[in-house]
């Protein structure tokens, strides 16, 4: 039946979203910031590219699991680049300015997701993570129509973007208790922790590779 395609795509898409990496810190802080929107707006650009590499790990689109793993080094640094100055400017921003500019115009929800698909899609261990779970859950096989396969990758969309969903409304339900001094802390915490997971994850994947090689 669909329905346990589906069922079983809304709990790889929650399960896949659920770890608090440096996109989930970013829509943290601009729930925080900006609002539940901009906050939802965001997660939905990393539930977007999620389902980009689930279709790629569910289709078994293998010349591009190929590309990815020869040019994953330089993938990991320009995505590792941009999540580190991203980091620093909001480790940097002060509140007060941000929030005039907020009043003066719109927050533009576009660039909220473009921003966060974009740095999501340079993080290409993403496809492997969800190789892993489409084996674990064993949904993906060759006997599988491509009607159930798309019903899987519906299910993972809407299981992350259920995820963002209830994280950046439980975040806005504080948003009201947080002042200046408050938000100038967040913005400092929020930018270190940004740079501190990804030089970890760095770190920890570089270490791996090396020890994998040698």
């Amino acid at each position: 039946m669909h329905l346990h395609y589906i069922t079983d795509g809304i709990l790889i898409g929650i399960s896949a979203s659920v770890p608090l990496g440096p996109i989930g810190v970013l829509c943290i802080q601009r729930t925080l910031n900006k609002g539940r929107w901009s906050g939802f707006i965001s997660g939905l650009g990393a539930a977007f590219s999620d389902t980009i590499y689930a279709i790629i790990a569910g289709f078994s689109l293998s010349f591009i699991v190929s590309f990815i793993e020869e040019q994953i080094l330089w993938i990991q640094i320009i995505g590792a680049i941009i999540l580190i100055g991203l980091g620093l400017k909001i480790f940097y921003t002060n509140p007060a300015i941000q929030l005039r500019k907020q009043r003066k115009r719109n927050s533009n929800l576009l660039q909220d997701f473009v921003s966060t698909f974009l740095l999501t899609i340079t993080n290409p261990l993403a496809i492997f993570l969800f190789i892993a779970f489409f084996a674990s859950f064993g949904v993906v096989k060759s006997e599988v129509s491509l009607l159930r396969q798309l019903v899987l990758i519906l299910g993972v969309f809407t299981g992350a973007s259920f995820w963002w969903f209830v994280l950046s409304s439980l975040v806005n339900l504080f948003r009201k208790k947080i002042n200046l001094r408050r938000l100038w802390w967040i913005n400092k915490i929020a930018g270190a922790a940004i740079v501190s997971l990804v030089v970890i994850a760095f770190i920890v994947w570089t270490i791996r590779e090396y020890f994998m090689v040698g």
